[in-house]
């Protein structure tokens, strides 16, 4: 029995592989894989996905990624629709086109204005035009675009929305691979939305875009962007003085009232009234 339980000698066998040593972490410290996936609260988020520039360089600083994100909702709030949304996403819109992508646009109020489009450097056969008149037909439409992933942008309005279909019109967005944009009016500012960035855009008097990030991945932004935004239609056509309107308006003397007019010219009713003789 005992020459049954003898075992080969156990020196010719070959060493096992020396595993490999964990390397030693400080206290409260992660590994580089684990912190290189945490997006911490008071930092401007760099997110992985795909972004398409806006076209204006202070916006991109102000925008998680540099450009507006893929994978993720973008509202874009005005007082007026179809006013100023074209203006701010023409220049990501002649990327998206010059990369060879079309943009499919659902339910604008209004119908492009294509000779403006063209001035914009944006080629109208990259443009499909969807026309849903009713909310639901233009929500349906737009989760169907969007889980299709099948363009290089989505341009959607939507001014009646609710809560809980922008949840999961966001759900559906994390698996495109394109910025997905909302027209949604000024008023839904106070609505709480599951888009992780808002943007609420309104005129400026100097031909430019203020632009004010309502929501976005990171720090709170304080303040407004003024974006400069000359249609290009019309900016051969615009003389340098007339390039700061608010210089012009500032320049202007207040006209005098009609209370002061009167006062220096004396009217009737600064005269002391007349005594009429009581009637008989």
């Amino acid at each position: 029995m005992a020459a049954l339980l003898d075992w080969a000698d156990d020196g010719d066998a070959p060493a096992p592989p020396p595993r490999p040593s964990k390397p030693v972490l400080r206290p409260c410290e992660l590994p580089a894989s684990v912190e290189a996936a945490i997006w911490r609260g008071d930092q401007l988020g760099s997110p992985v996905t795909r972004v398409v520039a806006s076209g204006y360089r202070a916006l991109d600083a102000e925008l998680p990624g540099g450009g507006w994100p893929a994978r993720c909702l973008t509202e874009v709030l005005q007082a007026q629709p179809t006013v100023l949304e074209w203006r701010l996403l023409a220049p990501a819109m002649r990327e998206v086109v010059a990369q060879g992508e079309d943009i499919v646009i659902v339910g604008p109020p209004k119908a492009p204005h294509l000779p403006g489009l063209r001035d914009e450097g944006i080629d109208e056969r990259r443009l499909v035009w969807i026309q849903a008149a009713t909310p639901a037909e233009r929500l349906w439409v737009t989760e169907q675009l969007v889980k299709a992933n099948a363009a290089g942008m989505v341009v959607s309005w939507l001014p009646q929305a609710r809560q809980e279909q922008i949840r999961r019109l966001q759900v559906c967005a994390q698996s495109c691979d394109s910025p997905v944009f909302l027209c949604r009016p000024a008023a839904a500012e106070h609505e709480p939305s599951a888009a992780p960035l808002r943007v609420q855009v309104s005129l400026g008097v100097d031909w430019e875009l203020q632009v004010h990030l309502l929501k976005r991945k990171g720090g709170v932004h304080d303040g407004v962007l003024h974006l400069p935004s000359i249609p290009r239609g019309l900016a051969p056509l615009i003389t340098p003085r007339l390039l700061k309107p608010s210089v012009l308006l500032a320049a202007r003397k207040p006209r005098a009232t009609p209370a002061e007019t009167s006062h220096a010219l004396g009217s009737a009713t600064s005269r002391p009234p007349a005594h009429r003789l009581p009637a008989h």
